[in-house]
């Protein structure tokens, strides 16, 4: 039986159990979410809709969603402190977008070279991900209850208006890069900065950067990149899973009841599988209009994927020894890949490469 039924399942029984006639009323709770992107993107914004309309959809369990698009009641960059101040009780985001205030913080967001959904998954649920997660953000000062809330598979890792070749392709280039590979980005000589998707096109077409990378080819085609940007390269080393948050102001979620608290976490479960399997469902038709548009669909060498991953480690090297927090979160994932690695390379077919 699939997660997402067996969560499903979980959640209607759960509703029946707390609508019965010898159930306590839980206390009604209006959580406010502005999210970080907008809901008309496939398994970035469609995530949280799903997750709301399940939530809403069982008014015995006495919280109501109300989704606020990117911008609406807060900006995207400012919903961590919005959440953890008050100002808003809820948002829907990702941990990659906290760099500038804790380092850590793209680890649990997305890893270059990293694990894919179903390891990353595993290392959150079943070893250190999650409580590590939460302490990052109480050991930080910051007020709330982080959720995970879903989750895709790789992404692409760019858009460019010239064949990228070698690492002189790239020096001068101004990019748009998200979390821990555009670090990777910066050292190879790539101008980086970190703009919300709905201000990635104009930027391109008014040549304020260059290149972008943003997400899955469904999710790229929705903003338009092809119009301007016609290299498209494979794979998204930098993000083979991408994972989102829901963040609850702590008041709020030390108010709620157990029962409550526990169907968010239950409704957030689904929201990961849904993302997950949206995701991986609805690329192929996007880049079979790519390539009739002509778009060139290209696959980085393997000279351009070794110089990526050699210059991760360095990367990953130096974060550690500046940031304590990062050097034991990583060390933490790295142990747990290092277990996994015994089952998958047992486990799996090997994938092609290209």
């Amino acid at each position: 039986m699939s997660k997402r039924i067996v969560a499903v399942l979980s959640a209607i029984a759960l509703a029946l159990v707390l609508s019965a006639p010898t159930a306590i009323a839980q206390k009604k709770v209006l959580l406010k979410v502005p999210i970080a992107f907008a809901t008309s993107l496939p398994g970035l914004g469609t995530t949280i809709k799903y997750v709301s309309d399940q939530v809403n959809a069982v008014p015995e369990m006495g919280i109501n969603m109300r989704i606020y698009e990117p911008g609406k009641l807060v900006a995207p960059f400012e919903i961590l402190d919005a959440v953890s101040t008050g100002k808003t009780n809820a948002g829907f985001t990702t941990a990659g977008y906290w760099a500038g205030k804790m380092t850590a913080s793209p680890l649990f967001s997305a890893v270059p070279f990293g694990p894919e959904a179903d390891e990353y998954l595993a290392w959150f649920l079943y070893g250190n991900g999650m409580k590590l997660y939460q302490e990052m953000y109480d050991s930080s000062g910051f007020h709330v209850k982080v959720l995970l809330c879903g989750m895709i598979a790789p992404e692409t890792s760019g858009w460019f208006t010239k064949p990228i070749n070698s690492a002189d392709d790239l020096k001068g280039l101004k990019m748009r890069f998200f979390g821990l590979g555009g670090e990777v980005m910066q050292k190879l000589g790539v101008s980086t900065s970190l703009l919300p998707g709905g201000e990635i096109f104009p930027a391109l077409e008014k040549k304020a950067i260059d290149a972008t990378e943003f997400s899955m080819p469904a999710i790229d085609e929705k903003l338009g990149f092809y119009k301007i940007a016609n290299y498209n390269y494979y794979p998204g080393w930098h993000q083979q899973a991408t994972s989102f948050e829901l963040l609850i102001n702590k008041d709020t979620w030390n108010d709620m009841s157990k029962s409550q608290q526990t169907f968010l976490e239950m409704a957030c479960r689904d929201g990961i599988t849904n993302s997950i399997a949206e995701g991986e469902a609805i690329q192929f038709a996007v880049i079979k209009r790519n390539n009739e548009r002509g778009i060139n669909s290209v696959y980085w060498s393997q000279d351009m994927l070794a110089l990526f991953e050699k210059t991760w480690g360095e990367v990953a090297q130096e974060l550690s020894a500046k940031d304590a927090f990062f050097k034991k979160v990583y060390a933490d994932l790295s142990a747990f890949r290092a277990d996994y690695a015994e089952w998958k390379k047992r486990a799996f077919l090997p994938r092609a490469t290209n």
